[in-house]
């Protein structure tokens, strides 16, 4: 099967879209981001969302841990 096919699937065929550049979303950007859009009505909630994806695209990471989340968390202000 050569890499055309998998770019135009017909009906049944399986397209294996985790392997190659075929398979990233357009623009290059992460499909598992945390923020969602337009959803947060509060500012605070949208400026620590943004902050988390700002802190998986600088660590390219896809999750992050706990402690992780802390450390935002942290870097935005908070503290106990």
């Amino acid at each position: 099967m050569s890499d055309s096919n998998l770019l135009q699937p017909s009906q049944g065929q399986f397209v294996d879209r985790r392997s190659g550049s075929h398979g990233a979303s357009p623009g290059g950007v992460e499909r598992r981001q945390f923020r969602d859009g337009q959803r947060h009505a509060r500012p605070e909630v949208a400026e620590f969302a943004d902050a988390i994806d700002h802190y998986k695209l600088e660590h390219r990471r896809r999750f992050i841990t706990f402690e992780e989340l802390y450390d935002v968390m942290l870097s935005l202000g908070y503290h106990r």
